[in-house]
């Protein structure tokens, strides 16, 4: 594998594991609007798509009930949900490699920018970003590879061979290949080897520790 000079990271499985919080966060809003609690397996995929296409997806709501439910996410979540997260073990030390090494690190998440923010700077790891880039909160920019042409044209890359995305999710990978990028799998996250191979993925990490050998040492 090359050695990639710029690396974009995905955040909610791909960096910290933020399954807690989203998932308690949905179960509110569910209740708040009176609506069937999924089970456990279709709460899941709510983990790592866009927001609001996961309410129409997967609860069948129509615009103006996607958007009372985006609202009611967000009155747990910011207070509570947010901060039931977890930073995956080696996560920091990958970064500070990264960064030791002159390599150029990028956040691009769907999760809203002013909240990615918000986890970074509790955990002490915004020191490693040269950019730190997400959706919107009016959900204008929300779609994945949006997202990613936002990260690129805001950390200012243009050489995109020696670049690569970095998600755990087939969005991350979709995303990416919309924008002339490769997209290693992280298989620690939330998405399967199927979903993975499937979309995409020129590699696949199935640790952190996994990930550091290949953006490190190829």
């Amino acid at each position: 594998m090359q050695q990639y000079q710029t690396i974009l990271f995905d955040l909610d499985g791909t960096l910290t594991d933020s399954a807690p919080g989203i998932l308690n966060s949905v179960r509110y809003a569910c209740r708040k609007l009176e609506l069937p609690l999924p089970e456990e397996a279709v709460l899941r995929r709510f983990l790592g798509p866009p927001l609001p296409a996961s309410f129409q997806e997967y609860l069948h709501l129509d615009e103006a009930g996607t958007r009372r439910a985006v609202e009611a996410f967000r009155e747990y979540y910011p207070a509570k949900g947010i901060f039931e997260n977890e930073v995956y073990p080696g996560v920091p030390a990958l970064l500070a490699a990264l960064k030791g090494a002159g390599r150029r690190v990028v956040m691009a998440t769907s999760k809203p920018e002013v909240f990615a923010r918000r986890i970074m700077e509790h955990f002490s790891l915004e020191g490693y970003f040269d950019a730190i880039c997400g959706a919107t909160i009016d959900e204008r920019r929300t779609d994945k590879g949006d997202v990613i042409a936002y990260a690129l044209e805001t950390a200012g890359v243009t050489d995109l061979r020696h670049t690569v995305m970095v998600g755990d999710r087939e969005h991350d990978v979709k995303g990416a290949a919309r924008n002339g990028l490769p997209c290693i799998g992280a298989l620690y996250g939330y998405g399967s080897a199927a979903e993975l191979h499937a979309a995409g993925a020129v590699a696949l990490a199935g640790t952190v520790a996994d990930l550091h050998a290949m953006l490190l040492h190829g």
